[in-house]
């Protein structure tokens, strides 16, 4: 792993992690009405501190696919998961929460998982698949896994419905990194006129615009304790699948780099899970009753 490529990775963690908390503390106070519908992005678009948060994550996007275009998704998505890591830290600014034990063992954990994967897989290059049933075939197991959760979620609003939207935009961000990673390639290519004729740039931008809305309703609904873990989780187990399944990365497949590999990964996302329910994360609820119109103030 070249340093460009950690510096880019981390860097895009950065943004996506601070961005991430900036849009919630928004969200939050969005009305109940908008839940699930295009309509949130448009209110929000009246709260500065959301306005900051997106662009927040649209540097952090712009650093991540720079990322994905000179190295393997497999290498760079658990590096994007390091987010959550940023996230806390300006958590803990707001809630002055020590990190403690269940802080220290989450980034332990983490950090420890990201190290195992990367070390053990060695993930490199290989020849993408040009079966494109393989493709649509991965691609739609995702999209109809996130399409399930998103129909759960819409019964069960205030209780399971935010974790489930938020594994359903980590679904959605994770084939949208593999496409960005097609895209980047198409160009490379051929240049702008490669990119316009394919279909993946304009499926990044309806993975992108859908995934928003679904994280923001979470974000609306609960708490970040409720549904960033589940995005942060969701997105790199996807795009790995992506990665492995049809753009031609390759892990070792030895039994202890397996072993290793499965660890790495189970460490990850206990790791995320145990930051992502840290005391230090804001734990404001949803009121029963709002305001038709969002507060302006940031």
């Amino acid at each position: 792993m070249s340093l460009q490529i950690l510096i880019l990775a981390v860097g895009a963690a950065c943004c996506l992690g601070f961005g991430f908390v900036l849009q919630q503390n928004a969200a939050q106070k969005a009305p109940l009405s908008d839940f699930l519908s295009p309509r949130i992005l448009l209110d929000l678009m009246k709260v500065p501190r959301w306005l900051g948060g997106i662009g927040l994550m649209v540097v952090g996007m712009a650093l991540g696919a720079m990322a994905l275009g000179q190295g393997e998704i497999s290498l760079v998505e658990p590096l994007l998961a390091t987010n959550l890591l940023f996230a806390l830290m300006l958590s803990r600014r707001q809630t002055k929460q020590p990190l403690g034990r269940q802080g220290w063992t989450g980034l332990g954990l983490l950090a420890g998982g990201v190290t195992a994967f990367i070390v053990a897989g060695q993930p490199h290059g290989g020849t993408a698949t040009s079966n494109p049933l393989r493709h649509w075939l991965i691609i739609g197991v995702m999209v109809g896994l996130a399409l399930l959760l998103t129909t759960y979620a819409k019964r069960s609003r205030l209780s399971s419905g935010p974790a489930l939207l938020a594994t359903a935009a980590g679904l959605l961000y994770g084939v949208q990194d593999a496409l960005t990673r097609v895209t980047g390639q198409r160009f490379a290519e051929g240049g702008m006129a490669e990119v316009l004729t394919a279909w993946q740039p304009y499926a990044v931008v309806a993975l992108g615009l859908t995934g928003l809305i679904l994280v923001q309703s979470a974000f609306e609904t609960a708490s970040l304790r409720m549904s960033l873990p589940a995005l942060t989780a969701a997105q790199p187990l996807a795009g790995i699948a992506c990665g492995v399944g049809f753009l031609g990365d390759r892990l070792r497949t030895d039994a202890g780099a397996l072993a290793w590999e499965a660890a790495g990964l189970a460490g990850i996302v206990v790791g995320i899970i145990l930051l992502g329910m840290h005391p230090a994360m804001p734990c404001g609820t949803k009121q029963p009753e709002r305001t038709p119109a969002l507060q302006t103030a940031g």
